[in-house]
């Protein structure tokens, strides 16, 4: 029964896991060596709510995905094609950020707001104060019309809900912080949010 069951998964249910390690592996990695520690640290209650939140939503999407009844996405593997490549355009694009905002100008001034530069993936900033958010957003949207699970759906609009929120907070403080900062920008999603 195992072994029928194995041949008959769907090759969706692979790269979904791959999808979903490639993600948490970049931002591991960019945890350790791109992003710089502030001064205060993640209160123990915070950091429980976290993994509880990252972990139950882990569990409960693997569940779904590897379960015996998975259904494949309804138009096939040209929509978990186009979904891959763009999950992984957005998870290239989400590290190219993530380097500028550590670095934002080969000064080292971090006084100033961060810009695009050669790579095309940084040229959101000309939209959005936070293309972090946008790219992250794209890829849990890519992720969720790949595997097409409502427990992806679910993750994927609590974390828009978040990110827009931080965006928001993010944006309204380079609005006082920078005073050539263009206001015709939005905080995360170019010309709605």
């Amino acid at each position: 029964m195992k072994e029928s069951s194995r041949r008959l998964r769907h090759p969706v249910v692979h790269l979904a896991c791959f999808c979903h390690c490639i993600h948490y592996i970049r931002y591991l990695l960019e945890t350790l060596f791109v992003h710089k520690v502030s001064a205060g640290h993640t209160p123990l209650k915070n950091l429980i709510k976290s993994c509880a939140f990252y972990w139950g939503f882990t569990s409960w999407i693997a569940y779904y995905i590897n379960h015996p009844w998975y259904t494949p996405p309804s138009f096939g593997n040209r929509q978990v094609t186009v979904s891959a490549i763009n999950f992984l355009i957005c998870e290239a694009g989400n590290h190219f950020i993530n380097v500028v905002l550590a670095h934002p100008n080969h000064t080292g001034n971090n006084a100033c707001f961060p810009s695009p530069n050669y790579n095309p993936f940084t040229w959101m900033f000309f939209l959005v104060s936070c293309p972090n958010y946008t790219y992250e957003i794209g890829s849990w949207i890519s992720f969720t019309v790949m595997t097409q699970t409502l427990p992806v759906g679910i993750f994927t609009l609590l974390m828009s809900i978040q990110m827009s929120l931080w965006a928001q907070k993010k944006h309204k403080i380079y609005l006082k912080k920078f005073s050539s900062y263009m206001h015709r920008k939005s905080a995360m999603i170019p010309f709605i949010l």
